[in-house]
């Protein structure tokens, strides 16, 4: 945690330094200026308390964000439950109940349809190419469009890269394995299945091992090995499949109350704006050392049965994602608008992935 706090705080020194607008000597400065409010915020999760990985990224901002800002800032974070339940987060959040939250975009479909496109959606973008269209590709100002009527601004808060399949209690063999199917999966891909005969459960993290254990689901996905491992899900579950279609590059959000952020000095608000950057990085970072070291752990140690998906069951995934996405991108103006962005991007850059990422992780292997 200290090699970010040096890092960021080298980055942020010399727009800190440049609010000094008198040149004077430092001792006579100190003695006679006044002392720096201390401003305290609240931040909700979704998650449970310092849960690895999606749990801890908000611990890390919130530390980030007091030594960036010699405690100027100090942000207490809650986990799911504490101060509001796991999917409340963005109401509590748009009404003031706290200033800032952590989650996932697709959570609030509800709210918005457009939200959707900024978690992942079925066969859509990969971690690196969502940060690609987030930073530079117009995905952030239309994120901030989509929120801007909920007093709500967005930032990327992390990445999980390729999910996982997910775990199930019976062998998926054949695309009718999947009617009848009671399944937690979360938004576009909760509708694919639904479209394949599957019913789609939307559960916070902290009931998925008791809805398994007692039969009130089939089969979940959730993130990946390493938040898969430290829910114990392979005591619950025989069959851990892959890959995530449904979620292949999920990125996680924080959303801030506007009007809270638009109070802070324009230093704070640049230390909170690059302290996102980094948990953004840090996250699929973490992610992708974690995630190699729990699967070897799910397979030898506690012997899970990690399959592919057929790829009959594939095909039908992606054409019924398709139809799905095409249709969700129907529902409003600014559902369309944000899709044709989207899915203008995922073209170019699956093009372009061809013969670069995927055309050398082909040769690699």
């Amino acid at each position: 945690m200290r090699r970010f706090s040096r890092w960021l705080l080298a980055l942020t020194a010399t727009a800190m330094l440049a609010g000094c607008q008198q040149d004077c000597d430092t001792t006579t400065a100190t003695a006679t200026a006044a002392p720096a409010e201390t401003i305290k915020w609240k931040l909700v999760t979704s998650w449970p308390k310092n849960f690895p990985g999606l749990g801890t990224a908000p611990e890390r901002f919130a530390t980030l964000v007091n030594d960036m800002s010699g405690g100027r800032l100090q942000i207490k974070v809650y986990g799911a439950g504490e101060l509001v339940p796991a999917l409340q987060v963005f109401d509590a959040v748009s009404q003031g109940t706290a200033e800032m939250g952590h989650s996932g975009a697709y959570y609030w479909k509800g709210k918005t349809a457009a939200s959707q496109f900024f978690t992942s959606v079925p066969f859509g973008l990969t971690a690196q190419e969502m940060n690609g269209w987030m930073e530079y590709g117009g995905g952030q100002q239309l994120w901030e469009e989509v929120y801007a009527p909920f007093n709500l601004l967005p930032m990327p808060g992390g990445n999980t890269g390729v999910q996982m399949g997910g775990w199930f209690n019976k062998e998926i063999n054949s695309v009718e394995d999947l009617k009848g199917l009671k399944m937690r999966i979360p938004g576009i891909g909760g509708e694919v299945l639904a479209r394949a005969g599957g019913t789609p459960v939307t559960l916070p993290g902290g009931e998925i091992f008791t809805s398994l254990q007692t039969g009130a689901i089939d089969a979940t996905e959730w993130v990946g090995p390493y938040n898969d491992l430290a829910f114990g899900l392979y005591k619950v579950a025989k069959h851990y499949y892959y890959p995530g279609w449904h979620e292949p590059g999920s990125m996680m959000e924080f959303v801030i109350n506007k009007p809270a952020f638009e109070k802070l000095p324009a230093d704070l608000q640049a230390i909170v704006k690059v302290a996102t950057k980094a948990i953004n990085e840090d996250m699929l970072s973490e992610f992708t050392m974690r995630n190699q070291n729990a699967l070897v752990e799910l397979k030898e140690k506690h012997g899970v049965d990690v399959r592919p998906f057929p790829d009959e069951v594939l095909k039908k995934l992606q054409m019924l994602s398709d139809e799905v996405v095409a249709e969700v991108a129907q529902t409003d103006d600014m559902t369309r608008k944000v899709y044709e962005s989207f899915r203008t991007f995922r073209d170019k850059v699956r093009a372009y992935h061809a013969v670069s990422e995927q055309a050398y992780i082909n040769a690699r292997d």
